[in-house]
């Protein structure tokens, strides 16, 4: 990173020192789904996992420890990858699947439940007549797509959130890649989510470990932030921008050759 303007500096460009921070230390790989593992399409049921990505992500598992932190439900993005023996976070992280298929939710979030669902009720219907809106139920947030919503018509669904927020308090508004997310108010993303991992598998000592966490969205940043001191984010984005992360890449086939990078290093180091 460059760290008079927070920008992010190139990943392959700088892989020697890459190199260097992963001596004497197990890095652990977590990594986001939508834009990271598969490209962004026009909706999310869309987004597929490559049988070559998967089989990617399953060298890499079997070298390293492997979480999918995503935005999407833990059961939808469980799902789509496909593997065993991986962390899987969805919702932000409210809800994550330890490898041996144990659950971990939120205690907070489990009572907002039922608030989620009465919103996600509330503005499907709002926003039914909107053409190309799509208002996804994500289990304990909600995620209103408008990527495929005319100029013209976005005020309508911006004001749609604004107003069903200004109802419910005790919920709030991120945003993303052309999508509004309703979530909880709860002081939890996938930064806390990332922790919650890091503890289970190394408790408070983290001397021995490097985290890396790969992602492409303004709710990645809180992930970036949370290992930025002992580990190390890598954005993915058409040009370098402002971001926590310490690296960067363009595109889902960079990722690819990222993760392979990884396990090709490990590989050389053992021989």
């Amino acid at each position: 990173m460059d760290p008079a303007k927070n920008i992010p500096i190139s990943f392959f460009g700088n892989f020697e020192d890459v190199k260097k921070r992963l001596a004497g230390k197990e890095a652990i790989f977590f990594l986001d789904y939508d834009g990271t593992l598969t490209p962004i399409v026009a909706t999310p049921d869309l987004a597929v996992l490559s049988d070559e990505m998967r089989e990617t992500i399953r060298s890499l598992a079997g070298t390293y420890k492997v979480a999918i932190v995503s935005g999407r439900a833990t059961d939808d993005v469980r799902g789509k990858v496909a593997l065993e023996g991986i962390f899987y976070a969805g919702s932000h992280g409210f809800e994550i699947v330890s490898p041996d298929g144990k659950v971990t939710i939120n205690e907070e979030v489990s009572k907002v439940r039922p608030v989620i669902d009465e919103v996600h009720e509330k503005l499907n219907s709002r926003l039914s007549s909107v053409k190309g809106a799509l208002v996804e139920h994500v289990k304990y947030t909600i995620s209103t797509h408008y990527r495929l919503v005319s100029d013209e018509d976005f005020p309508k669904i911006k004001q749609a959130v604004d107003d069903i927020l200004k109802e419910y308090p005790r919920l709030r508004k991120t945003d993303g890649k052309k999508v509004f997310e309703i979530r909880p108010k709860i002081d939890w993303d996938k930064g806390k989510a990332v922790g919650w991992i890091l503890n289970s598998l190394a408790g408070q000592g983290r001397e021995g470990i490097l985290p890396v966490y790969i992602g492409d969205d303004t709710t990645d940043e809180d992930a970036f932030r949370a290992i930025k001191d002992f580990g190390f984010g890598i954005l993915v984005a058409e040009a370098p921008k402002k971001s926590e992360a310490a690296y960067w890449i363009k595109n889902t086939e960079e990722v690819k050759k990222v993760l392979e990078l990884f396990v090709n290093n490990k590989e050389k180091t053992k021989e």
